[in-house]
């Protein structure tokens, strides 16, 4: 191409074409930084890695949205009173029972989250969709969620010890606290 040819009316067009051009490209790569920063740090470092080894960046970030939305869909709230000390006496008695039975007060443990969660409106179908549900909201815990579910799964194969089985509690635990004592969402929201 001859620039030679052109006159200054249709150089000034290209040369704006360019910087037109050039502007688009640096507005989608920021705006493609500022979504990764979002997501990773709504759904922490961990869960995104994880998302993204399963099927690229930008199957990733569509499937973390889709996330927001469906939880957005959900009417999570704080729970009572009333069930916020049902809660917190069946977890103490679940923790007592830990010293005679480990492998049972685990068994317990993942029942009684899934029965908090139903409760604070989450639907509690398979482990992966209440995981990937609790990943909008919960991200620093889910990884605890994540480890102490594995643990419980390994024992039902007779594959856990009672370390990992008390290392499961502790999971269990720093979820059930969230989890029970977390403020009503509707009202956090209402206030910011």
């Amino acid at each position: 191409m001859d620039f030679s040819t052109f006159t200054t009316t249709e150089l000034a067009v290209v040369a704006g074409a360019v910087v037109l051009l050039i502007i688009c490209i640096v507005a989608l790569v920021t705006y493609r930084k500022r979504k990764t920063a979002r997501l990773q740090t709504q759904f922490g470092t961990a869960e995104y890695a994880r998302t993204v080894a399963d099927g690229g960046r930008s199957d990733a970030e569509k499937k973390l949205e889709q996330r927001n939305e469906r939880v957005e869909a959900f009417h999570i709230h704080a729970l009572t009173a009333a069930d916020r000390v049902r809660f917190t006496d069946a977890w103490r008695s679940v923790q007592s029972r830990f010293v005679d039975g480990p492998a049972g007060a685990v068994a317990e443990a993942d029942l009684l989250l899934s029965d908090v969660m139903s409760t604070r409106g989450y639907p509690v179908s398979n482990f992966e969709q209440r995981a990937a549900d609790l990943s909008v909201s919960h991200p620093v815990v889910l990884e605890n969620y994540r480890s102490a579910h594995s643990i419980a799964l390994r024992q039902l194969k007779g594959e856990s010890n009672t370390e990992e089985l008390r290392q499961a509690m502790v999971h269990y635990r720093t979820l059930f606290e969230e989890l029970v004592n977390q403020p009503d969402l509707a009202a956090a929201k209402t206030a910011s």
